[in-house]
């Protein structure tokens, strides 16, 4: 780091060493001066912070512990709220073609999120992986049995509906539970959860001018099924991605902007259906194919669970993202990458 020197700094230095090469004594207020000096020069360049999970740069560390949140993706919850605030967000299958989106807040909270919907077993895993506390309201059989045992850190709207939890008028149950930030931090302290902890990290491009080659991938679709399709676009003039379900862009429904990207990460897992009501087991720990975009370029890897994380890697080693907002979306090994993703500008399926 460079440091510019003072004129007074200057000529206190120029005194110094000409009085060392005399031999002579400094003066203890002459030395208090200088060391002064040099103290505010540092100052004027304030350390940074990067961000452990959006890789951005901030001038003081936040060691509040991460908050995943499970959120409504059903098109009777759209546009959500607080999603412009996440540093990361899944979106992953609940019943049948229905998505849902598990966002990771650390960096900063938001004021409002939601609708806030039901818990999942893999959505327990994925908060877990970042030593996160975990926000739902209700939860499947499994994921009943796992959080009243002890499996996570959570807080559950079923026991705080018109308190913590509220809801909102504009929009029919079960699409219309909200909570506040300031609710969230309140609920999990009186749980005596410690919401200060380790934040585990990404790895991340040292600048956000990040040099990839591969195909291009300026717009591309995720097909969930024929019923459920979610399309991004690479906005030039920013360097990121735009959402969209079908013809509606994904935006922040506390702000009117749109939801802006750095890296989508697309990942084939296995899906199992468990029963009548399209319930389903997501295998996120035995890795496979992937592709991860960034500022419009495509690059076919693969993904692995790193100590509970899901991470791009290629060639045996950890794919750096751009720093920003990353999400990552699932898709089942059938009918897999192939013939659920699309880019659109080539009209070439992945292969």
């Amino acid at each position: 780091m460079s440091k510019k020197m003072s004129f007074p700094l200057f000529l206190a230095a120029l005194f110094v060493v000409g009085a060392c090469n005399n031999n002579q004594v400094i003066e203890p207020e002459v030395e208090d001066q200088i060391e002064e000096s040099i103290v505010e020069d540092e100052a004027e360049a304030p350390p940074f912070y990067t961000y452990p999970l959006n890789g951005l740069k901030a001038q003081e560390p936040v060691d509040r512990r991460v908050i995943g949140v499970s959120i409504n993706n059903h098109p009777a919850a759209r546009p959500q709220s607080g999603l412009g605030d996440a540093d990361i967000v899944f979106e992953i299958l609940s019943e049948f073609e229905v998505t849902r989106l598990v966002a990771m807040f650390h960096s900063q909270l938001p004021e409002r999120v939601g609708p806030i919907r039901s818990a999942r077993p893999y959505h327990i895993e994925l908060v877990n992986g970042y030593n996160g506390m975990f926000v739902t309201h209700g939860w499947s059989p499994e994921a009943q049995r796992l959080l009243e045992s002890g499996e996570a850190d959570f807080l559950n709207g079923l026991f705080y509906d018109g308190t913590l939890f509220q809801r909102s008028t504009e929009r029919k149950a079960p699409h219309n539970s909200y909570i506040t930030s300031d609710h969230m931090l309140e609920g999990l302290e009186a749980k005596g959860y410690e919401l200060t902890g380790e934040i585990p990290n990404l790895a991340f491009y040292e600048s956000e001018d990040i040099y990839v080659a591969g195909p291009s991938g300026k717009e591309v679709e995720i097909n969930y099924y024929d019923l459920n399709r979610v399309t991004y676009r690479y906005v030039e003039e920013v360097g990121l991605y735009e959402r969209f379900n079908g013809d509606q862009q994904t935006i922040d429904h506390e702000t009117g902007l749109p939801i802006q990207l750095a890296n989508l990460l697309i990942i084939e897992t296995e899906h199992t259906v468990l029963d009548d009501k399209g319930r389903r087991a997501i295998d996120l720990t035995s890795g496979g194919k992937a592709i991860l975009f960034q500022s419009g370029i495509a690059n076919e890897i693969r993904w692995e669970n790193q100590n509970g994380k899901i991470v791009p890697v290629k060639d045996g080693q950890v794919v750096p993202l751009k720093p920003g907002q990353t999400w990552v979306n699932v898709v089942p090994t059938s009918p897999g990458l192939n013939e659920s993703v699309t880019h659109l500008a080539q009209k070439e399926s992945v292969e």
